[in-house]
C-alpha cells in the first residue's frame, strides 16, 4: 500500500514517486470541462446566439448531442448534479414532452445540416424514466438529427434498473454505459446516502455484459466521509475484481454553501488534504499496475479501449462529459441546465425544470445564459486542454498572455513541469498538479476560492 513519509512540504509517496507539495494545492481551482467555465456564463448571451450558431453549422459537419435528465429515484447527500426527486409521474411525462419539443425545434432550425456521431444520456438518472420513454426519447433524435451510426452512452443508477432496461439497452443499440459505484464501503455509503450492496453491483455488470455493453465505466470517489487508505485499497480491488472499461476516481468536492444536500454529509469526518493526496495516489498505483492507461490523474481506461487509445495517440478531448474520446466541436445540450458547446460560444439551458418547461410549451429555445469565446479564450482554452489531455501544450504562439515566469517557477524547481522547447510538459510527478497548472492560463481566476473545489 502507499504510504506517507516524512511530514515536510515534499512528502513523497512509495512506488509512483508523487511528490507531495501542498502550498501548490492549496488554491482551489475548476475541473475544466469548458474553458470559460460555467462561473464566467452570464444572461447576455442566450438564444438568439444559441439560433446564430446553429445556423453556422454546417453540412455533414461532426456533431454530439447530450441529453439531460434532471431526477433520480434516491437523492445521494453528495451529488453535484441538477437533479431532483422522480416521485410523480406527471412531473416526469411533462419533462418528456418538453424535451421532445426541444429537440424538434433544434432540429428544424439545423434542417438535416451536420451530421451526429455521438449521443449521451445523462442527468440525474435516465433510468428514472421507464425504458419505453427512453426508447421514444432516442427514437425522436435519430429520426430528426442527421446520424451516421452513432456511439450510444448511458448513465445508470444500479439501484433502480429493473430488468426490463436490459432488454430495451440491447434493442437500441447502447454500448456505453456509466455507473455510479462511488465505494463498496457500506458504512460510507450510509454516509453519503448511496447504500446499494456489492452484490448489486455485481449482478448490474452481469446484465449489462449479457445485454452486450462492451464499455463500462465506474465513477469512484475518494476523500468521503470516514474513508481510509485501507477502504479505498478494498473498493479498488474490488473494483478491479469486476474489470469495467473505464474507472473515474474523482475527489469528492464539498461545497455545501453551493449544494446544501451535502449538508447531511459529516464535514468533520472527511479526510484532510494529506489524506486525500495520499488516496489519489493510492488510485493511480493500483490501477496502473492492474493494467489501465492513466488519463490525466483521475480517470483510467484499459489499454484496448478507444479512450486510452485517444489518450495514447494525442486525440483526447475534454467536454462537459469529462475526458472524451470524441473529437467534435460542437456539441448540443437538450433537457434542463444543459450545456451547448460551439468553437466561439458556450450556451447553457434554463436549469429550473418547471421553467424549462413552460419556456419550451411556449415553443422558445430555453437557453438563457453562456459566454462568447474571442481568440484569446479559445487558445487559452486549447492549451488548458492539451495540458489535461495530452500532458503538454504548444504555448509559442500565447505571446502576450503567456503567464510570467514567477508563477510556473515553482513548478518547474520542483520537477513538476519542465519546458521543451516551446513545449511546456506536466512531468509524471506533476499529474497530481494538472488542474493547478492548467488554472495559470485561466485569465477569469480572479473568483473567490471557495467557489471551487479542492485542485485534488
Amino acid at each position: 500500500m502507499t504510504q506517507v513519509k516524512g511530514n515536510s512540504a515534499t512528502l513523497r509517496y512509495a512506488a509512483n514517486m508523487w511528490p507531495y507539495h501542498p502550498e501548490l494545492l492549496a488554491r482551489p481551482v475548476p475541473r475544466y470541462t469548458s474553458y470559460p467555465t460555467a462561473v464566467e456564463f452570464t444572461d447576455a448571451v442566450g438564444e438568439s446566439h444559441f439560433r446564430d450558431a446553429l445556423g453556422q453549422v454546417a453540412h455533414g459537419q461532426p456533431l454530439s448531442l447530450y441529453v439531460h435528465i434532471p431526477f433520480c429515484k434516491e437523492i445521494c447527500w453528495y451529488c453535484g448534479c441538477n437533479t431532483g426527486r422522480a416521485n410523480r409521474s406527471q412531473r416526469l411525462s411533462s419533462y418528456l414532452d418538453a424535451l421532445h419539443t426541444e429537440i424538434q425545434m433544434v432540429a428544424g432550425l439545423l434542417g438535416g445540416r451536420g451530421t451526429v456521431g455521438h449521443i449521451a444520456f445523462g442527468g440525474g438518472s435516465p433510468n428514472a424514466i421507464s425504458p419505453v420513454e427512453f426508447a421514444r426519447l432516442l427514437d425522436v433524435l435519430l429520426v430528426s438529427f442527421r446520424s451516421k451510426n452513432p456511439v450510444l452512452s448511458v448513465e445508470l443508477d444500479p439501484r433502480s434498473l429493473p430488468a426490463d432496461w436490459d432488454m430495451t439497452l440491447a434493442a437500441t443499440g447502447v454500448s456505453r454505459v456509466s455507473l455510479g459505484v462511488q465505494t463498496f464501503d457500506p458504512a460510507i455509503q450510509a454516509a453519503i446516502g448511496r447504500v446499494q450492496p456489492h452484490a448489486l453491483i455485481v449482478d448490474t455488470v452481469e446484465r449489462l455484459r449479457a445485454a452486450g455493453i462492451g464499455s463500462i465505466n465506474f465513477d469512484l470517489m475518494y476523500g468521503l466521509p470516514g474513508q481510509s487508505a485501507e477502504i479505498l485499497a478494498t473498493t479498488l480491488d474490488q473494483t478491479i475484481a469486476l474489470s469495467p472499461e473505464r474507472i473515474a476516481l474523482f475527489g469528492y468536492a464539498h461545497v455545501p454553501h453551493l449544494l446544501p444536500r451535502q449538508k447531511q454529509v459529516q464535514a468533520d469526518a472527511l479526510p484532510d488534504q494529506t489524506e486525500r493526496f495520499a488516496m489519489a495516489a493510492l488510485g493511480y498505483e493500483r490501477l496502473t499496475a492492474a493494467g489501465y492507461v492513466p488519463i490525466g490523474f483521475d480517470h483510467f481506461a484499459k489499454p484496448g479501449d478507444l479512450l486510452a487509445r485517444a489518450a495514447q495517440s494525442g486525440q483526447c478531448h475534454r467536454n462537459f462529459q469529462g475526458f472524451t474520446d470524441d473529437g467534435s466541436d460542437i456539441l448540443i445540450g437538450f433537457g434542463a441546465s444543459a450545456i451547448s458547446q460551439f468553437p466561439d460560444r458556450i450556451i447553457q439551458n434554463e436549469k429550473h425544470s418547471g421553467r424549462y418547461r413552460m419556456m419550451c410549451s411556449a415553443h422558445r429555445l430555453p437557453a438563457t445564459r453562456g459566454v462568447l469565446r474571442d481568440a484569446d479564450d479559445r487558445l487559452r482554452a486549447a492549451t488548458i486542454e492539451a495540458l489535461l489531455c495530452q500532458g503538454e501544450a504548444d504555448i509559442s504562439k500565447l505571446g502576450a498572455i503567456m503567464p510570467d515566469s514567477h508563477v510556473l517557477r515553482p513548478f518547474f524547481e520542483a520537477g513538476l513541469a519542465d519546458m521543451a522547447g516551446t513545449r511546456l510538459i506536466i512531468t509524471p510527478e506533476g499529474r497530481p498538479y494538472a488542474r493547478t497548472i492548467a488554472a495559470l492560463f485561466d485569465r477569469y481566476r480572479t473568483d473567490p476560492a471557495q467557489r471551487f473545489s479542492s485542485a485534488i
